[in-house]
């Protein structure tokens, strides 16, 4: 099983990305090469205090950075606000963003890109490191958060066992590009994603909080915080929580043809696996 895990030791460092203060620690999770629907990149890394990625826009492709803990300033359209981690804030094609660690500890973060099909990835940087700007409140960008109140309960799901919580944060309308969704999950100890397959989009789960036993295409291993799994077209998936503990996740999905989704259930809910 393809399984992403880098150390905070493992990871490069990038001085002044597209103009940015600072610098960040970061590693390529997955590419381009890695997907047969327009994916680009799942970067994971941590920006120390004082770094960032300075204030650019794409026009070929789209992004998101994601923030699981400390705090960071999110800028969207050149609007600045302060958004405590557990976040996630698209930049659509044509929008423009940045990210700054104001605080005193590292912040931990990803950053995901969706392509244009045959499109690429391009960059407009604006010499904007954006520290010292002034702040806004928090309606004014797209935010995303993970936020286990707003999670509702379903049972089986994928015909898997027990009640899982569930929501969707941005589905495909809130996008340009094949970007399907970006959802957040909770499955409590003893309950699974049923095992299944998908032939028109292609999923990342994250594993944010606890461990789990993932299952792809045969092959089970057991999946912490930090991991990135890559679920290939047509390939069969599904993650059970086997612990003591909650298993908190999120799922991104990229479309073959943007906005088709397609599942099919397997028959099997993992927990003998």
């Amino acid at each position: 099983m393809r399984i992403a895990r880098i150390a905070d030791a493992e990871l490069r460092t990038a001085e002044n990305c597209h103009g940015g203060a600072g610098h960040l620690n970061f590693a390529g999770h997955w590419d381009e090469n890695d997907f047969a629907t327009p994916w680009n990149f799942v970067h994971y890394g941590s920006i120390p205090p004082g770094g960032g990625i300075g204030h650019h826009r794409h026009v070929n492709c789209e992004e998101m950075f994601v923030t699981f803990d400390n705090a960071a300033q999110f800028t969207h359209n050149g609007r600045t606000v302060e958004v405590e981690g557990g976040a996630c804030v698209p930049c659509r094609k044509g929008e423009s963003h940045a990210i700054y660690n104001h605080t005193d500890a590292p912040t931990r973060w990803m950053n995901f890109c969706v392509a244009n099909p045959n499109g690429g990835y391009d960059a407009t940087d604006f010499g904007e490191d954006r520290v010292g700007a002034a702040l806004e409140s928090s309606d004014r960008i797209p935010l995303g958060r993970f936020d286990k109140s707003l999670l509702a309960n379903h049972a089986n799901v994928h015909q898997g066992k027990g009640d899982i919580s569930t929501r969707t944060i941005w589905e495909s309308s809130d996008f340009r590009t094949h970007w399907g969704m970006v959802a957040h999950a909770l499955l409590p100890p003893g309950t699974s994603f049923g095992y299944h397959r998908h032939q028109t989009i292609e999923e990342t789960y994250v594993i944010i909080n606890g461990s789990g036993r993932m299952t792809v295409d045969e092959e089970t291993e057991e999946v912490y915080a930090g991991d990135s799994i890559p679920n290939k077209l047509g390939g069969a998936h599904g993650l059970y929580n086997h612990t003591q503990q909650d298993l908190e996740v999120f799922v991104m999905a990229v479309c073959m043809q943007r906005g088709e989704f397609d599942s099919e259930d397997l028959g099997d809910d993992l927990t003998s696996r």
